[in-house]
């Protein structure tokens, strides 16, 4: 093959092999370069290598040469270090809302960031332990559609549904649709994440106030020409202070719950509630904490799961819900 042929694919090649192929413990001599570009059709002299890789630097690759035995040029620096590629592959992992093949292909996707080497060692996050995904592989568009909603200040319509058993087949479930597969007419205003899980928050003309639905419970996503309504509502929306506020993404109206926690869970108080809390003296052993919440069996959930380390003061309606569950629990646990 005369060496004129491909030569002007030699420095996009050379880039990939320095890209895919070397990393600070696995760099190449400039033989091992020639022969890997050999092995692509491209036949170069050993002198032409040494001014690719100039150019290369000087379009802004950092490539280093390590001396010594084994050294060679290698890829010193790249858009994302190794760290910083696994905490990526790990909140995709961990997100409920991403189905499992979307993840395998964002994953694989990320690796490519990395040198061939480096990708290895995200193969255990790969494999993490099973989380439970979502199962609508339509929420990647829909995420785009609302999106777009959201920049062009246009009201949304949409079918919304839930999941039910499905008594016809062992173990099925199937989509329930809401209002008798009715459109749902939305504002939307912002896209939540909690607890793994996508949520757009929105106004609803229709109930008189914001709402949230699972983005994965959505279908059939269809913008309109009008613009939205509520900005009002708009202009005091607080995201933190909205996802703090309703547990499980529960709707209701937020009020202030008063608790009684006993010390050591400070640290939940916080990491839950945030720390502009203010912590008040409580019995002995225990602080006090006015928080701002929606009372749902998320909530009561969220304080029973404490057991004796955290109780519900006021309001005292909801502390009399709290003793109603406490005592259906109990019911279900009695000896026949």
């Amino acid at each position: 093959m005369p060496k004129h042929e491909r030569q002007k694919e030699k420095l996009l090649l050379l880039r990939r092999i320095f890209e895919t192929q070397t990393d600070e413990r696995h760099p190449l001599p400039a033989a091992a370069l020639l022969q890997k570009l050999e092995e692509e059709g491209v036949v170069a002299e050993r002198k032409s290598i040494y001014a690719d890789i100039e150019a290369l630097r000087a379009s802004g690759l950092e490539i280093e040469l390590q001396r010594g035995p084994g050294g060679g040029y290698y890829l010193a620096d790249r858009p994302f270090q190794l760290a910083e590629v696994k905490l990526l592959v790990d909140a995709v992992q961990a997100s409920r809302f991403i189905t499992r093949k979307k993840s395998g292909e964002l994953i694989k996707k990320l690796q490519g960031l990395c040198s061939r080497y480096e990708a290895r060692s995200l193969a255990r996050q790969v494999y993490v332990a099973g989380r439970v995904k979502s199962m609508n592989e339509s929420i990647y568009y829909n995420i785009d559609a609302l999106h777009a909603a959201i920049a062009e200040d246009k009201q949304i319509c949409f079918c919304y549904f839930h999941w039910e058993v499905d008594f016809s087949s062992p173990g099925a479930v199937r989509e329930c649709y809401h209002r008798d597969g009715g459109r749902y007419t939305v504002s939307p205003f912002a896209l939540l994440i909690d607890d793994g899980n996508y949520y757009l928050v929105g106004y609803d003309g229709e109930a008189g106030g914001l709402r949230h639905y699972r983005v994965d419970k959505m279908t059939r996503i269809t913008l309109l020409e009008e613009k939205r309504q509520g900005k009002d509502l708009l202009a005091h929306f607080d995201p933190a202070a909205y996802t703090k506020a309703v547990f499980g993404m529960f709707s209701g109206r937020a009020g202030q719950v008063k608790l009684q926690v006993e010390n050591r869970l400070v640290g939940v108080v916080l990491d839950r509630f945030g720390r502009d809390v203010t912590l008040l003296p409580g019995p002995k052993g225990y602080f006090c904490v006015n928080v701002n919440a929606v009372p749902s069996p998320q909530f009561l959930s969220f304080v029973a799961g404490f057991g004796a380390g955290m109780r519900i003061l006021e309001p005292a309606a909801l502390a009399e819900e709290m003793r109603a569950l406490a005592r259906q629990i109990a019911a279900l646990y009695e000896e026949e």
